[in-house]
């Protein structure tokens, strides 16, 4: 199975205070992932589709991804309205009926694809509530020889970069990590959030950040580090995914020449 997963949309309806056009972004990053040979099966979205969270912007998203060419799958993220959310995106309600969170296990496809809300409304950590971790766990309880991707926003690991970590998945991480640890068929934890590509063991998973399809967050590890954006390329992941021997690749939005074939 071959999952696409595009992440920190950041949609709003004009550029933002960095002159970015979000918008335009995502647009290049549709055109990309819909010329895609093979094609994936299916593409993950993984939080914070929305600047604001206004109704304005989550009808910007909706008419972008009517023209995406493949099934998608999507989480909000801490920037996100989880109502308006679910106004302009009915099916949610039909993958997942919690009315607490943005919970579903999308059975469609060989492996099993589990959305976890990791979301705070109104604040930008991230906190797994023991509902949300009962309901994970009964979900990886109901087929346990079936493979698994779980899709999440807040990453659960600290990535080194100080003010992404420091409004990171802040609560029910060790819960989350000693329940996964007990699911050897999870063949991926994806997350957004970070604006970059980072890989981390959890629970003895691979867990990745996807780069964002607005702006990137700038690397620095230092103990001093500020938030910063950077204009490096919008990107996206590929999850090969095949059981025992998953395989992810990090790929740049855009149009590049090659020097040589081989």
């Amino acid at each position: 199975m071959l999952i696409a997963q595009i992440t920190d949309l950041h949609l709003q309806e004009t550029p933002g205070l960095d002159g970015i056009s979000a918008a335009d972004h995502l647009q290049r990053a549709i055109l990309d992932l819909n010329r895609l040979d093979p094609r994936p099966d299916v593409v993950l979205i993984t939080g914070d589709l929305a600047e604001h969270g206004s109704p304005a912007e989550y009808a910007m998203l909706r008419e972008h991804l009517d023209r995406l060419a493949l099934p998608y799958r999507l989480i909000p993220g801490n920037h996100d309205h989880p109502g308006h959310l679910r106004d302009a995106f009915p099916e949610l309600s039909a993958w997942g009926l919690d009315p607490q969170s943005i919970l579903y296990a999308d059975e469609a496809w060989p492996v099993r694809l589990i959305a976890l809300d990791t979301t705070v409304f109104g604040k930008p950590h991230g906190a797994l509530a023991a509902h949300r971790l009962r309901w994970l766990s009964d979900r990886l309880a109901e087929q346990p020889d079936k493979p698994v991707v779980i899709f999440m926003h807040h990453p659960p690991f600290q990535t080194g970069i100080r003010p992404m970590d420091d409004i990171g998945l802040l609560e029910g991480r060790d819960d989350f990590i000693r329940i996964v640890s007990r699911h050897p068929r999870i063949e991926r934890i994806l997350c957004g959030h970070l604006h970059r590509t980072i890989v981390c063991q959890v629970g003895g998973v691979i867990a990745c950040t996807c780069p964002g399809t607005a702006q990137q967050i700038r690397l620095n590890l230092s103990e001093s580090a500020r938030l910063a954006a950077r204009f490096e390329p919008p990107g996206y992941q590929l999850h090969q995914v095949r059981p025992g021997n998953t395989v992810t690749h990090h790929a740049v939005v855009g149009d590049y020449a090659s020097a040589y074939y081989a």
